[in-house]
Order: C-alpha cells, then sequence, then structure tokens
C-alpha cells in the first residue's frame, strides 16, 4: 500500500480500516478495525512522548501493517510533518543529517542494520524518540542503544491493541527490562500465566494474549518471558523457545532462531534454525551451556532467516 492510498481509505466515509496480523505464528489474518480508536492510540503515544504540532515523524515502515498505519494516524492526529522513504532493512540511508526526526518507529532488524553503519548510526542518534517493536530487542542490540543521547524506547503490543500499549525505556539512567502501560491501559495475569490488557478505548472487552509474562514486585510492570505457542513439549518436557534462545545468544554468531517440529519419539523436538556455524561446534556449545531437555535435536541451515515483514522469525513454518 502506497501513502496516498492510504490517505484515500482514511478519508473515506467507512469508520474501519482492514489490517492484517503479523503473521509471526501462522498466516496473517484480516482484522478491520475502528479509525477512531487509531485516533486514541496516536493520542495516547504522542501525550505520553510529548509530542507537538509541527515535529517531524518518520515513516519507514510498511503500510500494510497496523505499525505502519499507525505512524500516519500519528501524524495526522498530531499535525506532524510526514517523511515517507521505502521501507527497507537501512530507514536511514536515503536521509540528510539536517533532517530533525522527533518520532521514528523501526523494527529490530532495522536498528540492527542501521547500528551497522556509522552515518546511519550518527542520524539514528538523533531521532528525538525511537521507539522499537515488533519483536524483542537482544542485549547486544541494547547495550549499543545504552548511550544514545536521546530516548530510545522499547514497546509492547500487537495488531489487536493498534499497535503499543506499554513501553520501556531502553537508554539513559531510566533504562529499565520492565515494561510499563500506557495511561487508560491495564494489564493483569490471566489463570495461564498468560497477559490479559484491558483498553477500553482501543479494544472492545479484554484481550487474552498470548504472551507469558514476569510480574515486578509492583504488580503493575511486566517483562515478557515468551509465547504460549511458543512451548515445546518434548518428552513430557514443556521448554519455552525464547529462554533457550537467550541461553545461546552470547555464544552464537550467526543469526538464529529456534523452533519445533513434530517427532514420532519426543512428541516434538526443538530445531535450531542459523544462518551458520559448524554442526559439531554448535552441538558441543548445545552440550557446555544447555540442560539436557533444551538441546535442540536438529539444526536446520538456512542462507537467510524466514522471517516475517516485521522481521519475526517464522517458527510456524516448521509445524
Amino acid at each position: 500500500m502506497t501513502l496516498q492510498e492510504f490517505y484515500d481509505e482514511w478519508n473515506a466515509p467507512t469508520p474501519t480500516i482492514l489490517v492484517h496480523t503479523s503473521g509471526s505464528t501462522g498466516e496473517p489474518k484480516p482484522l478491520l478495525v475502528e479509525k477512531r480508536r487509531m485516533v486514541a492510540s496516536a493520542t495516547m503515544t504522542c501525550d505520553f512522548l510529548g509530542l507537538r504540532q509541527g515535529d517531524t515523524a518518520l515513516l519507514c515502515m510498511s503500510l500494510d501493517y497496523i505499525a505502519g498505519k499507525m505512524m500516519v494516524v500519528r501524524a495526522l492526529t498530531r499535525g506532524m510533518k510526514l517523511i515517507d522513504v521505502e521501507p527497507s532493512g537501512h530507514p536511514m540511508a536515503k536521509l540528510t543529517d539536517d533532517q530533525p526526526i522527533h518520532l521514528a518507529a523501526m523494527v529490530p532488524l532495522q536498528v540492527f542494520n542501521t547500528l551497522a553503519v556509522k552515518e546511519e548510526c550518527e542520524r539514528l542518534k538523533r531521532v528525538k524518540h525511537l521507539i522499537i517493536g515488533g519483536g524483542p530487542i537482544d542485549e547486544q542490540m541494547e547495550q549499543l542503544l545504552r548511550n544514545f543521547p536521546n530516548h530510545v524506547w522499547a514497546t509492547y503490543g500487537m495488531t489487536e491493541t493498534l499497535s503499543h500499549v506499554a513501553m520501556r525505556r531502553v537508554n539513559g539512567p531510566d533504562g529499565t527490562k520492565w515494561y510499563t502501560p500506557l495511561p487508560g491501559v491495564e494489564v493483569e495475569a490471566a489463570d495461564d500465566g498468560c497477559l490479559v490488557v484491558k483498553a477500553p478505548a482501543l479494544c472492545q472487552g479484554a484481550l487474552h494474549t498470548h504472551d507469558i509474562v514476569e510480574w515486578h514486585n509492583d504488580g503493575k510492570r511486566f517483562k515478557v518471558v515468551g509465547r504460549s505457542d511458543n512451548i515445546a513439549c518434548s518428552g513430557g518436557v514443556k521448554i519455552q523457545m525464547e529462554k533457550v534462545e537467550e541461553a545461546l545468544r552470547p555464544h552464537l554468531r550467526h543469526p538464529f532462531f529456534v523452533a519445533k517440529t513434530k517427532d514420532q519419539k519426543f512428541g516434538e523436538i526443538l530445531v535450531l534454525i542459523t544462518e551458520g556455524g559448524d554442526k559439531q561446534k554448535l552441538e558441543d556449545i548445545f552440550n557446555n551451556v544447555l540442560p539436557h531437555y533444551w538441546k535442540p535435536k536438529k539444526i536446520v541451515f538456512v542462507q537467510e532467516l524466514p522471517l516475517t515483514e516485521t522481521g519475526k522469525p517464522l517458527r510456524w513454518v516448521m509445524d
């Protein structure tokens, strides 16, 4: 979708817009969302970040998904100037050094690529508010972002909540691992340990997510441990894939993620999907750093990791 096509859809008399989920746990699903709720979400974010009329917002994500659409709605709602660049892995490449940007939203893959190019990284440092969503930020990236001079935020949300409903500061003295719900958003735990989101201005009714969370002592802030649908039951042992990735990340040089596949003996087994490495050395790392039942029993080498357009692992391709 082009920016003009979105403007045409936004200005049409219909009260809803068609969006699609990201497809990280299956085929992308269509979803009709109300424009008034998108405006409420945009207002919530702009108020939280203190954005004002005349500020500049960078659109560098696909308008086929909610994250890109919401950047445009934020600009329209707050009267910000919109800079539209073609979605790519290097969103800062075609910008000039003198373009002030008050708000930019990116997925972790875009930030990763930008940090690797000095000129692009310097432009990223000048963004007043950088919000990163669509997937977790690994520890190495957080370290690189920690000393950025402006505001860097990790966001929590989904298509159903019209982008983020909670944020955490990544850099500076206020940096934290805990997400704080935005004003007007309440969160609680379901019986299965998954997060429940109540945001009446954004979505109707309580939204029962698939995200397993750990709670701060204050009972309000939370960390995301992993997704309930990213649990493999191997030989009767439940294994959270994100925890396996966290344990492996300091030891693997090539991009990777963990998936699962059916197995006649164990029911399900873990599979390491990676862009490189030596099979024997990888198995040695498994033996040294992982509990016995966490070890992937299969390794698949690929030229490029299968990812959604928002940079999330396509774990479901192994089902």
